[in-house]
């Protein structure tokens, strides 16, 4: 099974996480940000993920430092449930439509992390999550689990729809990209990045 856990302190937050790769899309989601819940709930579904995420942060200052630990306590137990990579589809790309909202999340586990998101959004908030923190999220998930990760809406109206797709799109593409397909690493070099 590709599972993973890890619990992590700092001065502004304690996470603890676990997931299993080859799951059922089971999780159990308190952030203490109701709406990040909502959409990391459905990114685990919609890939496929057996995830529990608890965080208790600094929410008296703001959102920042929970969603972005969370990305990055995330990011790592995804890579450390991957193993040696051996076998995955690597890539993963998916459109997804959330009503008037479009959007594509393209991925490549290629142990290379980048974020690139292109996604305007007007609120400042939704429910009790700073918009702001959409990237930021993405950004630390990336880096931590080492994905090259684009991120595309290409156009919509309601920003609670538009961060909904986005969240949906990268559990499909996720759910995509760790497909084990064959017993080889899938790289002319024999390897993935580290």
């Amino acid at each position: 099974m590709r599972t993973a856990e890890l619990e992590r302190s700092t001065n502004e937050t304690r996470i603890t996480c676990s997931i299993s790769l080859d799951g059922t899309g089971k999780s159990l989601i308190d952030t203490g940000v109701g709406f990040f819940n909502h959409m990391l709930t459905l990114m685990a579904f919609h890939g496929g993920f057996d995830l529990t995420l608890t965080a208790d942060g600094d929410l008296d200052v703001d959102d920042h430092h929970t969603i972005e630990d969370c990305g990055i306590v995330l990011g790592s137990v995804f890579k450390e449930a991957l193993g040696d990579r051996r076998g995955i589809n690597r890539y993963g790309s998916f459109t997804l439509p959330m009503d008037e909202t479009l959007c594509n999340v393209t991925l490549d586990i290629s142990g290379r992390p980048i974020s690139v998101c292109h996604c305007k959004l007007d609120r400042d908030t939704v429910g009790m999550m700073s918009t702001e923190m959409v990237p930021e999220f993405l950004r630390a998930f990336a880096n931590a689990a080492g994905i090259t990760l684009h991120v595309n809406v290409y156009y919509g109206e309601n920003d609670h729809h538009r961060i909904e797709a986005i969240f949906k799109a990268l559990g499909h593409a996720l759910k995509e990209a760790v497909k084990i397909t064959g017993d080889g690493v899938m790289s002319t070099k024999g390897m993935l990045e580290e």
